[in-house]
């Protein structure tokens, strides 16, 4: 069991906070587990152009490390000894008659066509009989890739027909683009000829850092997620379902219109904070409680005929029911280099400079799945507030030599003092005795 996360010789106050916070929920997670060793599914959802290549290779690893070959695995980001709580298989939403009960967790991931309302059938009757649904989903078509070959590209919508099915549910993924000044780094070039060119790194705005409020456990203690053409979500009142924001853009934040155009020369001068001015823009929204289904007063009786494999049609769910969507595709996704699949949440375009960093897109991935999946009473435990009363370090400065005389050279000489005293009243009482 690891207690503490992480491979660096400075430790940070914070950091020092949020383990000692975690320390009764990883007990419990891991006593929880000795007790019950079966793992949990995970149904990666394909059929709508999700990706399955080596993009995908850090997003398996972190589900189940044995699903990935070990050839595969640059022990520079990926544990070999890594162990996990889950394991991942393929579900085709065209092909599965229903989603089976047995499925702890439906992924869908980016997807890049529309969905029919057979598909969004199956997914809706999943969520009503209790099921857990985790989506990343890309509304606008606008890839980093793109860029790298032309000199500007348009933002455009993807026409996934999912928006309507979450609006019943209460969620809305506009068509918009999140741009913040608290954002990654990319290389541009700032000078120089064609021929050698002069790169500078600079703040891309389209790649914004979310922070959490630490308002739920999913997003408690949780580190900056990175972002890649986020859009920004809405939410509207669905009696019966609790809302819960997980990512809030920074305090210096704004989001633009599409079809927009996106052109890497925006970033050649610096941003005008003046159109930065909004803040806790939501962009991942965990929902849960009593859905309704979609489908109620609409079903098909093809569609009902169909559901009969699972109990037939459910027009109301359960309190169990639990949905995340987060408007971003690529926050679990990783870029590829030469040398193998980078972790998620780690810049392509960073790796060897002075900006390189691993975020924390996989934790927020696992404890969207933990918390999707854990008992309420183990959730419960990671909620829990600590504060540690650190010393003032500059009073520890000022005082140092003082407090190690007291705490070292104090006790030493005080055993010194007392093995005298001691000696002098041995040496006086024989010394009585034998006169």
């Amino acid at each position: 069991m690891n207690l503490f996360q992480s491979s660096k010789r400075n430790i940070s106050v914070a950091e020092l906070n949020n383990a000692e916070a975690l320390l009764e929920y990883q007990f419990a997670k891991t006593i929880d587990k000795i007790i019950d060793p079966s793992k949990l599914s995970v149904a990666y959802a394909v059929g709508n152009g999700e990706p399955a290549g080596p993009e995908t290779f850090s997003l398996r690893f972190a589900i189940d490390p044995e699903s990935v070959p070990k050839e595969y695995v640059n022990p520079q980001y990926f544990d070999p000894n890594a162990k996990s709580n889950f394991k991942i298989g393929i579900l085709d939403l065209q092909k599965q008659k229903a989603i089976p009960p047995t499925v702890s967790v439906l992924l869908i991931v980016k997807p890049t066509t529309s969905f029919t309302d057979e598909e969004k059938l199956k997914i809706d009757q999943y969520l009503m009989r209790g099921g857990k649904v985790l989506c990343f989903i890309d509304e606008l078509q606008a890839e980093q890739d793109s860029l790298s070959i032309k000199s500007q590209v348009i933002a455009y919508e993807r026409n996934l027909n999912l928006q309507d099915i979450f609006f019943s549910y209460g969620v809305r993924i506009n068509p918009d683009l999140i741009m913040d000044l608290q954002c990654d780094f990319l290389p541009f070039a700032v000078g120089g000829n064609v021929s050698n060119p002069q790169y500078e790194f600079l703040r891309w705005n389209y790649f914004p850092l979310f922070e959490s409020k630490s308002n739920h456990g999913i997003n408690k203690n949780l580190g900056l997620v990175s972002a890649r053409f986020t859009n920004s979500i809405d939410t509207i009142e669905v009696p019966g379902v609790k809302k819960t924001f997980l990512l809030q853009s920074s305090n210096n934040s704004r989001v633009i219109s599409t079809p927009a155009l996106i052109s890497p020369n925006e970033n050649k001068n610096a941003p005008q904070d003046a159109l930065f001015n909004k803040q806790d823009i939501p962009a991942a929204v965990l929902l849960e409680g009593n859905f309704g289904s979609f489908f109620r007063g609409r079903i098909t009786k093809s569609q009902r005929d169909s559901l009969q494999v699972i109990g037939g049609f459910k027009q109301e769910g359960t309190d169990q029911s639990k949905l995340i969507i987060v408007a971003d595709g690529d926050i679990i996704l990783n870029d590829v280099t030469s040398n193998g699949p980078l972790p998620m949440g780690m810049n392509l375009y960073t790796v060897g400079s002075q900006y390189e960093f691993q975020f924390a897109n996989r934790d927020f991935l696992l404890n969207c799945l933990e918390y999707l999946t854990s008992k309420s009473t183990i959730i419960q435990t990671r909620n829990k507030e600590i504060v540690l009363r650190l010393l003032d370090t500059k009073k520890v400065e000022a005082e140092r030599t003082k407090w190690q005389l007291i705490n070292i050279a104090l006790p030493i000489v005080l055993i010194i003092i007392i093995g005298i005293i001691y000696q002098q009243f041995r040496r006086y009482r024989f010394m009585g005795k034998g006169s």
